[in-house]
């Protein structure tokens, strides 16, 4: 199992991407993400890629549809070559009310949109690499149109890799069809991807033909941990407000009903539309917190993950910020572990 670290999503990567990805690098990350809320998701990849030289860097994730592929895809291109092969485009299809609402671009067969879109990206790269006509025609896209001032050429690393992620069984589905990771939601657990996830990626990756283990599988998991206890209660008021957040979300849903508690949902959802956010957390059960949260020491963090997820997740993070210069050693000491 591999250990991924993501930018923190409350606060502009740019001023720290450098520092940021220098110092995760050192430590023995595998993998450095940038999500994509406030701020671009690829800017600071930029950065991390000049101030680095091995460690993997991607979008977690970019939001596919307000882009057009093209846009993706050059953008996509030029990452990977300036990492040296090292950029991973991490794509998500966000909910119906925020591309409709605040994109301002089409919502409709999420699912198959994404699946044209990803195949417009690798005709796109297909044509740029090799010189070939530009021709694709999908049902959502239709790319005709290359000529040689336009195109970027040939690079050393064409072959990016591709990861999705998603809630429900459609998109885990897509990804075992087509792409090179799934980026499992926050609010997961290890039944829900035993019994829901991991089986849909391979019925995906059967029908293509593929073997289901060349999508991996990367999840971000809620730890509650500190020196001492009261550090501990902290973070343990925050994973339950996120827990509580993210549980309101009806998209999110098929997530509490596969352990019976759907109807939390639906009262969470309640909550959520008369902005009563302070109410939500008390919502959340001891046993609902043991599920979607990991509880140890600092020391025996890695340990704790290994037994939850190993044979289930290829990669993870943790739903933590990291600052250099704190918890290094912890950091440190959790990646050594899950190496």
């Amino acid at each position: 199992m591999l250990l991924d670290v993501s930018f923190a999503v409350d606060s502009n990567p740019l001023p720290v991407a450098a520092e940021v990805a220098r110092t995760a690098e050192e430590i023995g990350f595998a993998a450095l993400w940038t999500p994509e809320t406030g701020h671009n998701g690829f800017l600071p990849l930029v950065l991390a890629a000049e101030h680095t030289s091995r460690i993997s860097i991607g979008t977690a994730v970019a939001i596919a549809f307000p882009r057009s592929p093209m846009v993706t895809a050059q953008i996509a291109w030029d990452l990977a070559a300036f990492s040296g092969g090292r950029f991973i485009l991490g794509l998500g299809t966000q909910i119906k009310a925020h591309i409709e609402r605040r994109f301002s671009t089409p919502w409709d067969a999420p699912v198959g949109r994404l699946r044209d879109y990803i195949l417009a990206l690798r005709a796109i790269w297909q044509s740029w690499q090799s010189g070939d006509r530009l021709n694709y025609r999908g049902q959502f896209y239709q790319h005709t149109l290359m000529t040689p001032f336009f195109s970027p050429g040939p690079i050393n690393d064409p072959d990016i890799p591709i990861y999705i992620a998603g809630v429900n069984s459609g998109l885990a589905h897509l990804a075992g069809e087509l792409c090179n990771g799934f980026h499992a939601h926050p609010l997961n657990s290890a039944k829900y991807t035993a019994e829901v996830l991991r089986p849909q990626i391979a019925i995906g990756a059967t029908k293509a033909g593929r073997n289901p283990a060349d999508c991996a599988v990367a999840g971000s998991s809620f730890v509650i941990t500190g020196p001492d206890s009261e550090s501990r209660e902290r973070v343990r008021t925050f994973v339950r407000q996120q827990i509580s957040f993210y549980g309101s979300t009806p998209t999110y849903r098929a997530v509490l009903e596969c352990h019976g508690w759907g109807h939390v949902g639906e009262h969470l959802s309640q909550l959520a539309s008369q902005q009563r956010w302070a109410e939500m957390p008390a919502l959340v059960t001891p046993e609902m917190e043991e599920t979607f949260a990991v509880e140890a020491d600092p020391a025996d963090v890695g340990l704790a993950l290994r037994e939850r997820y190993d044979g289930l997740l290829d990669r993870i993070g943790l739903y933590m910020p990291f600052i250099p210069g704190q918890m290094d050693d912890f950091w440190r000491k959790l990646a050594a572990d899950l190496r």
